[in-house]
């Protein structure tokens, strides 16, 4: 077997069982983590395949919403969050360019209507806490274990099961395989034959001690999003309020010209050289080492591939305007272990073929609403001109407590085509007369 995809009924190599676990994860991030988990909550023996050697979380904060907290709440992890997070008390939207405020979220009454809070957690603190989740629960973790191809192996007379091969030729089987796999998914493959989709927007981070901070008008009570033409920036505390995080998105005229070498600090600079002092004093903060070049995929309504399934960002890479991708992942996995526990037999075993057919029924038309919303609202925060005015306009006019726009996302996930709820209702910005401030 080549080290790519290979289709079904492949059964090559240096043969190695799946030790009889139930499902093979491949993904060692907190899609992968928290699929475990959850299926392990329901009985399951579940072995994760990460390719590096420690399992770890790169990058820096992101913000956890309703729908997510929720969950993490059923599985007994929302205080251990709570305890490395911080809890908000407002989400502000201002204008990148003169700092007016546009419109807020009242954070504490949005707990009250979604019934659990919104959250801000380091990446690595909420990858940690489903880690050792899953170390406590007993979930198989195996680092420097690469996959490099993925095949169903029912043969007649057999159960219908599905493999991986490593990339050093070992064979890995199990009755199901969960490629969470990540953005170049090679699972992916299977299903559809594409390609990441460059936005030519580019992401600077930084997460930096309160006491590096000197000088900056900072207020961790909230977090805030400053958007302007062709950039945003956001803004808001970590661990308690010991840190301060903050993301510099813009978009590159080297990616729109063609080039190679896209996203540098030079263009971070020129990016926000016209935005608010507020804005322009935090850019000096920025790592400059490393940034990261905002890609989503097409939306794909198939996940499954007989007994290789698709989850998270092999499924459904979002850009990050929603702030909902690994929230979408987290989900996925409550989904898919929630319909496993439907599909339990009396010895045990899982009605797997239903199980799967459901999830799929479910999670890639909220998925697919999800990426293409974040695309929109992406266009909508780098508004300039007269339509940054007219958006401005509606903004201005919107009520903090109305939750016209958040209900179909924070409300509960939906395990059923049925639950989930219709979407919002898109103003025209033809509707309003440009107001100027």
């Amino acid at each position: 077997m080549s080290a790519g995809v290979t289709g079904s009924g492949a059964r090559g190599g240096t043969g190695e069982a799946g030790g009889g676990v139930d499902v093979l994860i491949v993904g060692g991030g907190i899609g992968g983590l928290s699929t475990a988990y959850a299926l392990t909550r329901k009985g399951l023996k579940v072995r994760v395949l990460e390719q590096a050697k420690e399992f770890g979380e790169v990058g820096a904060g992101i913000q956890i919403a309703p729908n997510c907290t929720r969950i993490l709440a059923e599985y007994g992890l929302l205080d251990e969050a709570k305890s490395l997070g911080l809890l908000p008390t407002g989400m502000v939207m201002r204008d990148a360019l003169d700092g007016s405020e546009l419109t807020r979220l009242d954070l504490t009454d949005l707990e009250r209507a979604y019934g659990s809070p919104y959250m801000v957690i380091h990446r690595s603190d909420l990858h940690g806490l489903f880690l050792r989740a899953c170390r406590r629960a007993g979930v198989e973790l195996l680092t420097d274990h690469r996959v490099a191809g993925y095949a169903n192996t029912a043969a007649p007379g057999e159960a219908q099961a599905a493999q991986v091969e490593l990339a050093d030729g070992r064979v890995m089987r199990a009755p199901v395989v969960i490629a969470a796999d990540g953005l170049h998914s090679v699972a992916r493959k299977l299903l559809v034959d594409d390609e990441p989709v460059s936005s030519a927007y580019v992401a600077y981070r930084a997460t930096v001690p309160m006491s590096e901070t000197r000088g900056q008008d900072v207020d961790l009570s909230e977090v805030v999003v400053y958007v302007g033409p062709g950039c945003h920036f956001v803004r808001y505390g970590l661990r308690g309020g010991d840190m301060l995080n903050q993301v510099a998105v813009f978009r590159s005229p080297k990616a729109l010209a063609g080039e190679e070498d896209w996203g540098t600090p030079d263009e971070l600079d020129a990016a926000f050289a016209a935005t608010s002092p507020i804005v322009r004093s935090g850019i000096p903060l920025m790592w400059r080492d490393r940034w990261w070049r905002m890609y989503d995929r097409d939306p794909i309504m198939t996940w499954v591939h007989g007994r290789i399934v698709l989850l998270g960002d092999a499924a459904h890479p979002p850009l990050q305007y929603m702030a909902q991708g690994a929230i979408m992942a987290i989900e996925d996995g409550w989904v898919l272990a929630e319909h496993v526990a439907r599909q339990r037999d009396g010895r045990g075993g899982v009605g797997w073929a239903a199980a799967l057919a459901a999830y799929e029924a479910v999670r890639p038309e909220h998925c697919r609403r999800v990426v293409l919303t974040a695309r929109a609202w992406g266009d909508l925060w780098h508004l300039d001109g007269e339509r940054r005015l007219r958006r401005n306009t509606i903004l201005r006019a919107r009520d903090p407590r109305d939750y016209t726009f958040t209900d179909w996302i924070y409300g509960p996930t939906a395990l059923v085509p049925g639950e989930e709820p219709p979407m919002y209702p898109v103003i025209p910005l033809s509707s309003v007369a440009p107001a100027r401030r």
